[in-house]
């Protein structure tokens, strides 16, 4: 029987910390032949030792391979390291942290200098990466023929999603899922403060608080629908109203516990403005128009 081995797409890496070296380590085990650079040699040295080529400066990684992705600190670290190198021709995949504004301005001035442009943020920590059963991702925004033609080789470490044209979606959906997780770590945050001087086990609240958090998770959906349909008291079971008159028993039981509510605070605010304005019978998604400036 013939094996005709299938031709894996080289490229050069930027960037050599925890998830730079993860992503790293994928592509090598998955056969890509993978050009380095890392501002410390020595992570980059590690890495030649398992199969990669390690150049002494980003001008010559580059150089090495049409398919270059950046994994660096920030967007003030992208412009350092590309400020000196020729990237005329280039695919370029930035995973680099970055607002909105600052992908647009990515994606402009590749443009500018005849690279094609595809920006990224990464919905997964390093171990995640390489471990499809780990749910993890990458949002990807910019050329749609980039990224199909790159496409193969971007999932080897973990799965992508592609968000769209806009240079400046992936960023968007990045932060916008990492606020909200926040926003749930403050609500923890808060639900164990409650319990800390009690002769409660935090280990057995904890369960009980990841239950009720997925449990509560699909309301994102109705939210979702009453923004498309400008409806926002379709479907709701516990209004506005009620939730409001609710609100003093958070504060004096944080009170009556020695807990600050100051992480609740700012949204309850918010409830008691939108109740004010006349939106009683509706959920909480009048919230959302509030925050909009």
């Amino acid at each position: 029987m013939t094996h005709t081995a299938v031709e894996k797409t080289p490229l050069t890496l930027l960037g050599l910390g925890a998830m730079g070296t993860a992503l790293a380590r994928t592509w090598l085990a998955a056969g890509h032949p993978l050009t380095v650079w890392n501002r410390g040699p020595a992570r980059a040295a590690t890495l030649a030792g398992e199969g990669a080529k390690a150049e002494e400066s980003a001008a010559d990684a580059v150089a090495a391979n049409t398919l270059v992705v950046l994994c660096l600190l920030d967007d003030a670290s992208v412009d350092e390291v590309l400020a000196h190198t020729d990237v005329a021709g280039k695919d370029l995949v930035n995973l680099t942290t970055s607002t909105p504004a600052q992908a647009r301005a990515r994606a402009t001035w590749a443009r500018e200098r005849g690279a094609r442009y595809l920006d990224g943020g990464i919905m997964a920590v390093p171990p995640m990466i390489g471990v499809p059963e780990a749910g993890g991702y990458v949002f990807y925004s910019g050329a749609r023929e980039l990224f199909d033609q790159h496409r193969g080789t971007l999932t080897v470490p973990v799965g992508a999603r592609y968000v769209g044209e806009d240079a400046g979606f992936a960023a968007l959906h990045d932060v916008a899922l990492l606020s909200a997780m926040y926003g749930m770590f403050a609500g923890a945050a808060h639900a164990f403060a409650l319990i800390r001087k009690e002769d409660i086990d935090p280990t057995t609240l904890a369960p009980l608080l990841a239950d009720w958090l997925v449990a509560m998770a699909p309301g994102v959906h109705q939210t979702a629908d009453h923004l498309r349909s400008g409806d926002y008291t379709e479907g709701v079971v516990s209004n506005l109203a009620m939730q409001v008159a609710g609100v003093p028993t958070f504060l004096t039981t944080a009170e009556q516990q020695g807990v600050t509510p100051e992480l609740l605070t700012p949204y309850f605010t918010l409830m008691r403005r939108r109740l004010a304005d006349g939106g009683g019978e509706e959920g909480l998604t009048g919230v959302v128009d509030l925050l909009v400036r």
